[in-house]
């Protein structure tokens, strides 16, 4: 069964405190199994039921003073910026923030979790953790809430590999399974010829929306996690990374060739905007749509 995009209801409770003020949010992106949101935070104390999904919670500011527990509160840290908050799903939580915070929250399915594993039969718990660093997740956090920043349809590929990648450093690195000595699971081959084929023909024929990771792991036959993989080891770069280049190729392509607007070949080829177009272009040719035109 596909995994579905999770909203608001599927999370602790915070964001819907009236202290807490979300600024963001993943809604509509159709993200599945995972949803983000940014906002600030006022101090208050408050105890939870368990929620479906786990949580990771990134501070953003700070240092401030957080205590947490299951039926009190048991466990305190003076959390610095950059400190994470990790809480399992269906488990109750107490918690009390001491002054003003500015935060960005991930809630993430546990299909999710187990996906990264490779195993649907494994359990996977997130640990109880406050305070902790973890460079890796901290940039995989802020690199999502910039897809939600930018609201371009054309970063869900994008999106799809960090979700994926956040929830492999969150099984491996925070979870029962890390401290069970668990192994991640074969590192896959490449993909064969026919399945790089029916990857590429999908790529080719959708450049200009958005295409989950999902659905080219499903043209592949493959899961999620080792799609990823198998694709970075026949192509030698990550699925959205590909796919990108194939939408610049095409767009220098038809600027050359073409009188199109601008505007509407940045459409076609699955750039948000024009400026977007503008931007990828001199990142990557360093050139412009307005001088690829020129070339001819």
């Amino acid at each position: 069964m596909p995994m579905r995009e999770l909203g608001v209801d599927d999370t602790l409770g915070i964001l819907g405190l009236p202290w807490v003020r979300p600024r963001r949010t993943s809604a509509g992106l159709g993200w599945q199994g995972l949803y983000l949101s940014a906002q600030d935070e006022l101090p208050y104390r408050k105890a939870f039921d368990g929620a479906p999904s786990h949580l990771l919670i990134l501070h953003l500011d700070g240092p401030v003073t957080v205590r947490r527990g299951r039926r009190g509160l048991t466990e305190v840290s003076r959390v610095p910026p950059g400190g994470l908050f990790l809480h399992p799903a269906e488990t109750t939580l107490d918690v009390e923030l001491g002054g003003p915070l500015k935060t960005v929250h991930v809630y993430v399915a546990d299909d999710i979790l187990r996906a990264a594993v490779g195993d649907d039969h494994v359990p996977v718990r997130l640990n109880e953790e406050l305070g902790v660093t973890d460079p890796l997740l901290e940039q995989l956090v802020l690199a999502l809430d910039g897809v939600v920043r930018e609201g371009a349809p054309a970063g869900r590929t994008y999106a799809d590999q960090l979700v994926l990648t956040l929830a492999g450093q969150l099984a491996w690195r925070h979870s029962n399974v890390r401290r069970a000595g668990s192994e991640p699971l074969d590192r896959a081959t490449g993909l064969t010829d026919r399945q790089f084929t029916a990857v590429r023909d999908l790529m080719e024929a959708r450049l200009g929306e958005p295409l989950p990771l999902t659905e080219l792991a499903a043209a592949a036959g493959l899961g999620v996690s080792r799609f990823a993989r198998a694709f970075k080891d026949r192509a030698g770069r990550p699925p959205h990374r590909y796919l990108m280049r194939l939408r610049v190729e095409r767009a220098a392509r038809l600027l050359r060739t073409g009188t199109q607007p601008i505007a509407e070949i940045a459409a076609v080829c699955g750039f948000s905007h024009q400026e977007h177009l503008t931007r990828v272009l001199r990142a990557q040719l360093g050139t412009t749509p307005a001088a690829l035109r020129r070339e001819g």
